[in-house]
């Protein structure tokens, strides 16, 4: 199946797609009109929850509400209420950055990303939140942090340098980063967000790549499915038996005649990739 549009929102910077099993739901975000979304395909209902702030990224919680993560900072949200309340700022003396892309680690812990909103200052970096606190993962900063993503064992950490055109692994143990290696060099496009499917792939978002990309687990370039918009921000496996592909995209950067182009830019798009993803993993804090 080719990717087709499941919710035609327009969104300005889609972006955060997870599968939530219990809601049986698609969650992501819009960065720019600042929103959280759920699209549930059995029933075809579309929820929106406006956010305080550029929103990028909400992850499940144990407690059974949700985490997201702000320019302010990480909040839990309540999808009850519509309520936001901080739980962590860790980058409070960087007013010029914003969280960017975030993902559960099996022991529950979420690891996030941040950059600069400008897109240019290398202040960019990645994250480990638990129930302990929030520290730095060590890695060196940047300007776009994408990602990241675990491989099905969680020893490789998958992890994007979006305005290098780089994708790299870093190998984890006991939840520290101890070596990275570049993954995939990328020439077309720049590297979004990454997902890992159930056998080991890597799955790349190209923003102005028109498309996405599998990576088997040694970086060799499997397969690219083609987009009829050019912004596609990260894909996520969903449906009952996790083997449909959400994608969310862009109109962020685009022309009036560009926009024109692509009236589904900034849509929400399925495929069917002909493989499994993997269960979120709800998280621990």
């Amino acid at each position: 199946m080719a990717p087709q549009s499941v919710w035609a929102l327009g969104a300005t910077l889609g972006e955060g797609p997870v599968w939530v099993e219990r809601d049986a739901a698609l969650w992501f975000v819009d960065i720019k009109a600042p929103a959280i979304h759920r699209f549930t395909p059995a029933t075809g209902e579309q929820r929106t929850w406006a956010a305080p702030a550029q929103v990028g990224w909400v992850l499940p919680s144990a407690r059974g509400d949700m985490i997201a993560g702000l320019q302010t900072g990480v909040h839990r949200f309540d999808p009850a209420t519509g309520a936001f309340s901080l739980l962590v700022a860790p980058e409070a003396h960087l007013p010029g950055n914003r969280l960017n892309d975030a993902t559960v680690a099996g022991d529950g812990a979420i690891w996030l990303g941040s950059m600069d909103d400008g897109e240019a200052a290398e202040t960019g970096r990645f994250y480990r939140l638990d129930g302990a606190g929030c520290t730095e993962s060590g890695l060196p900063p940047v300007s776009i942090t994408n990602g990241p993503a675990f491989s099905p064992d969680g020893a490789t950490l998958y992890h994007n340098d979006t305005l290098g055109r780089k994708v790299w692994a870093s190998t984890l143990e006991d939840g520290r980063i101890v070596a990275t290696r570049l993954f995939a060099d990328i020439d077309e496009g720049y590297p979004d967000g990454p997902c890992v499917d159930a056998e080991g792939c890597v799955w790349v978002s190209l923003f102005a790549g028109w498309g996405v990309r599998r990576y088997d687990p040694s970086g060799a370039l499997m397969q690219t499915i083609r987009f009829p918009v050019a912004n596609i921000t990260k894909i996520a496996f969903g449906g009952p038996d996790l083997r449909t592909a959400y994608a969310t995209t862009a109109a962020k950067g685009l022309s009036a005649q560009e926009r024109a182009q692509q009236p589904l830019a900034g849509a929400l798009f399925a495929f069917d990739p002909g493989v499994a993803g993997m269960p979120s993993v709800l998280a621990q804090v």
